[in-house]
Formats: C-alpha cells, sequence, structure tokens
C-alpha cells in the first residue's frame, strides 16, 4: 500500500504526523502550566498536593509525548534532527534538563524521610512549567523565523552562534510565541483543575484566575499570528529546490489551502470557547473545548510551516541551506517501512484515551489524599 505511493506523498504524510504529535504535545503542556500555578492556586498543604496529584495522573503522557515527537522527527527527517539538536544544543538541553527534574519531582516529592521538603521538588516543578512551556514555544517559532546554520554540499553542519540555541531568545517575534505558549498552557492547566479536582475553594480561584492567563495568551498569540501573517516567509521553487523570500508568505498558505485555513479559525473558535464556558458558566468541560482548539489550532500551524511549497526550518544565515520536507527526509524506503508502523497510531490512541477516562474517573479531594489506597504523588 505504502510502497505505491511517491516519496513526496510520504513527505507530507510523515509531515501531517509530526504535526499531530505537535499539537499534542502542546496541548498535554497543560500539566507544566498546571505546576506553575502551585501556589498561585493552592494556599495549603492539602491544596497543593491535590493540585499536585491531579498533575501526577498525567505527567507521564507530556514526556512521552515529547519522546515519540523527537523520535519521529529522527526517523522521519533526520536532517532536522542533526541540525536543531545538534546546533541550539543549549537550547534543547536546558529543556530536557526540566523535564528531568519534573520526573524527579513527581517521584521523591511525598517520599518518607525526604530530607529535601517538598517545597524544594515543587519548586522543580515550577521550574519545569515555565521553563519547558516557553523553550517549547520559542523552537516552534524558528520554524517561521529561521536559525544560524549552513549545511554543506556533503550535509555538514555548522552552527552561526556561539550560544547554541539561546542566540534564538533575541528574536522578539520567537519571544511572542513562547510567551503565548506559556499562558495556554496556564489557561489549560487551570482549566484542568476545573475538571478533576473537587474541591469549592480550589474551583473558585481557578476561575478568577482564568482572566490573568487567558487575556495575555490572546494578546501575545495574536501578536504572534499577525505578525507572521505580514512577515516574508521562506518559499521552495518546487521544481529546483531554490529557497527565496515570498512577501506574506504565511498568510498565502493559509488562503490557498482553505482546509488549514477552517482548521485554524475553528481553532480558534473552540479554545476562546472553552475559557468563555468556564468563566461565564458552572460547566466543567471546558478543558476539552480549549483542548480540541489547541490541537486544531498547532495541527494547522505546523501544516502552514511545512506545506505549499516552504522550507519549515529556514536558515536566517544562508537560505539555501533552509530545510524543506523534501530535502530533509528520510529515504522512500524508510518512510514506507514507518508509514505501516504509524497504523498503530489509532490503537495507541485508544489505548490512551481508555487509561485517561479510568484514571480521571474520579475527581480528586482531600478525603482520596488521605486514603492508604491510592498511590500519592
Amino acid at each position: 500500500m505504502f510502497e505505491t505511493l511517491s516519496h513526496l506523498a510520504l513527505q507530507q504524510y510523515w509531515w501531517m504526523i509530526i504535526a499531530v504529535l505537535g499539537a499534542a504535545l502542546v496541548f498535554l503542556m497543560f500539566v507544566q502550566g498546571g505546576q506553575t500555578l502551585i501556589y498561585t492556586i493552592g494556599k495549603t498543604a492539602d491544596e497543593r498536593s491535590m493540585i499536585v496529584n491531579t498533575l501526577g495522573r498525567k505527567w507521564e503522557f507530556t514526556f512521552t509525548t515529547l519522546v515519540t515527537f523527537g523520535g519521529a522527527f529522527f526517523a522521519s527527517f533526520p536532517l532536522f534532527y542533526s541540525t536543531s539538536f545538534g546546533g541550539a544544543y543549549w537550547a534543547w538541553m536546558v529543556l530536557l534538563f526540566a523535564f528531568i527534574f519534573q520526573a524527579v519531582s513527581y517521584e521523591f516529592r511525598s517520599k518518607p524521610e525526604n530530607f529535601f521538603g517538598t517545597r524544594v521538588y515543587e519548586a522543580f516543578l515550577q521550574f519545569n512549567g515555565f521553563v519547558a512551556t516557553f523553550l517549547l514555544g520559542v523552537v516552534v517559532a524558528t520554524f517561521f523565523t529561521g536559525s544560524p546554520f549552513f549545511i554543506s554540499d556533503m550535509k555538514e553542519m555548522s552552527w552561526q552562534a556561539p550560544t547554541r540555541g539561546l542566540e534564538l531568545l533575541l528574536n522578539v517575534h520567537n519571544l511572542t510565541l513562547g510567551v503565548a505558549v506559556l499562558f495556554l498552557a496556564r489557561t489549560l492547566g487551570l482549566l484542568y483543575f476545573i475538571n478533576t479536582i473537587d474541591d469549592e475553594v480550589i474551583l473558585k480561584r481557578a476561575k478568577k484566575h482564568l482572566w490573568y492567563n487567558a487575556i495575555p495568551f490572546v494578546v501575545f498569540f495574536l501578536t504572534f499570528v499577525v505578525w507572521l501573517m505580514l512577515r516574508d516567509g521562506f518559499a521552495v521553487v518546487p521544481d529546483t529546490g531554490l529557497v527565496f523570500m515570498q512577501a506574506n508568505k504565511y498568510f498565502f498558505n493559509l488562503i490557498e489551502m482553505p482546509v488549514v485555513l477552517v482548521l485554524f479559525l475553528l481553532g480558534v473558535v473552540l479554545v476562546l470557547s472553552g475559557i468563555g464556558v468556564s468563566v461565564f458558566t458552572n460547566k466543567t468541560n471546558g478543558i476539552w473545548w480549549t483542548g480540541s482548539g489547541t490541537l486544531m489550532t498547532v495541527f494547522a500551524l505546523f501544516l502552514v510551516a511545512g506545506f505549499n511549497n516552504t522550507a519549515f526550518y529556514p536558515s536566517s544565515y544562508d537560505i539555501q541551506s533552509s530545510l524543506t520536507i523534501v530535502n530533509a527526509s528520510s529515504s522512500h524506503f524508510t518512510l514506507t517501512v514507518m508509514s505501516y508502523v504509524s497504523l498503530l497510531v489509532p490503537f495507541v490512541i485508544a489505548y490512551i484515551w481508555y487509561t485517561w477516562r479510568a484514571i480521571n474517573k474520579h475527581k480528586i479531594n482531600k478525603e482520596e489524599l488521605n486514603s492508604h489506597e491510592s498511590h500519592i504523588y
């Protein structure tokens, strides 16, 4: 079946899989966003324990999705993997160490005779929450703004900045998406608290702080999108692979791919609807509205970055070194074999959905924390 597809069709198929994984990762960052709110929403030890434990039920989903996202990129577009992970070294290392702090914190926070104390591990969780979400947004923004690398004819990469990725923080456009993802994660975290914690005090605080986080998210996200629509983009001549700057490239990508435009707009509407439902009504399912909208919006942005003859990882140092889904992908054979493996993805998604529902069958409360039958983080 897959072996009959052209190389380009396989490249497009795998870019859509990357887009799905990237969208899922951004949605699951509600765990990180919630961790930044441990002391904002939790004023007592019991309240903080409820917050940490409801997030602890899901932190492994985020970690696993991050690993899967990196693994899929490595297998399908290895030139991107070697360029970004080898070049923007410190940006990725800081992000990965932030996730290590998270894993250690959930496992040791409530261990008996913990000489560091719970506050140290809660501080690690906050570090993971702020750093991981912000850096992820900055790195994804470089799909549109570019990075300083050069690739020779022999596919040897050289990064043209001694700070090895930290220079990405000097680009204001990158920062707007970094801040937007941070506040989106915090908003999703609050919606998750409303959906999974049975405590009136926490519910009231979470609704109050939705305003403080949703408004900055909307402002910074709109700033990023409007700027993106107005800026020049990295277009590709399909016959020759020549990369050139095209005015309003990403705006035209949306217009010329109407399905992607509809997904993007529907996603934005769902994100705002979930926030509105949670603020103005007593419903607690806003996380599913906003979560679904997040998946659609991020998926659409990935397609805008890679489809319609666009360089998905542009070089700001040498424009012809920019990476596209054509020049950065694995061979036809490799993509074909991986495509058969990808048929297992629906079963994995079904398993995740089943375990998610089973874990969240009952809302967490103070009585559960005092029960000896449940695992406490």
